[in-house]
């Protein structure tokens, strides 16, 4: 029977999953078949995908697409494989976003931030005490690479204004706005509206504290624009930005550009 074996098609004579990974394995290599990973043996049919995976090792890219293919299925993966999304601002939402992006295989990915990591960004934002002093641009670079060494990641250590929007962002189907500053937030929101109608935008605002999680929400005020938050609970006094409410309005923003991604344009 004719199947796809990490990432090729093949001809095989093996009747079940573990047979095959009997034949090119070890006994505790992982196998994931039509996307999921099993745990006992299962007979194979025409046209399956089978993926062999050998704990600890990097596979090459041919077979990690093939693991990715299998996961989000082929039409979902291909579409977000084509992705090409800018992040503006690496703090605490755009860090994780890009983290998130990162592991769902967008292809293409721009990062924007003219700050370093300080100790204060490790209560919120995804990196780590080795950072400390790095750009953020090249300490998240770093990561992404050891997630999926396969997409393309570009980075600009620049601070953001309206006389630069275009030129950075006009190659991108979507820009991810992640400022902490509310005149930032405006004035990158404003000038891609003008400048890029085209672009798509998806923005984080209210996610301060410690309120409950239900609040937070994405919602669609204009065509072209996406917000994600509770729209009140900004950073002040007595109230600061922490990792749950922060990750999970991340969560919302980096779901929201998947869906645009896959063209599910509503929210």
């Amino acid at each position: 029977m004719k199947m796809i074996i990490n990432g090729k098609e093949q001809e095989t004579t093996f009747q079940t999953a573990f047979q095959v990974r009997e034949s090119i394995g070890n006994p505790d290599d992982i196998v994931i078949l039509n996307g999921f990973q099993i745990d006992h043996d299962s007979p194979l049919d025409e046209h399956d995908i089978l993926s062999i995976i050998r704990k600890g090792i990097m596979p090459e890219e041919e077979e990690l697409e093939s693991l990715m293919m299998a996961r989000h299925t082929p039409y979902v993966h291909q579409k977000v494989k084509e992705g090409k999304v800018a992040i503006a601002g690496l703090g605490g939402l755009g860090s994780n976003i890009a983290i998130m992006l990162a592991r769902i295989g967008v292809g293409k990915l721009l990062l924007v931030d003219f700050d370093i990591v300080e100790p204060s960004n490790l209560n919120r934002q995804s990196y780590y005490i080795r950072h400390l002093g790095m750009p953020k641009t090249t300490a998240l670079k770093e990561q992404i690479e050891e997630i999926n060494p396969f997409i393309t990641v570009e980075t600009r250590m620049t601070r953001i204004s309206e006389e630069n929007v275009k030129e950075l962002f006009e190659r991108y189907d979507v820009i991810c706005e992640a400022f902490d500053k509310p005149n930032a937030k405006a004035m990158l929101v404003n000038t891609a509206l003008e400048q890029l109608p085209d672009c798509k935008i998806v923005s984080g605002s209210g996610m301060a504290g410690y309120d409950s999680s239900n609040l937070i929400q994405t919602r669609r005020p204009m065509k072209q624009l996406y917000l994600c938050g509770d729209l009140e609970n900004e950073a002040r006094v007595g109230r600061g930005l922490m990792a749950p409410r922060v990750q999970i309005c991340a969560g919302h923003q980096a779901n929201m550009i998947l869906r645009l991604l896959v063209g599910q344009e509503e929210v």
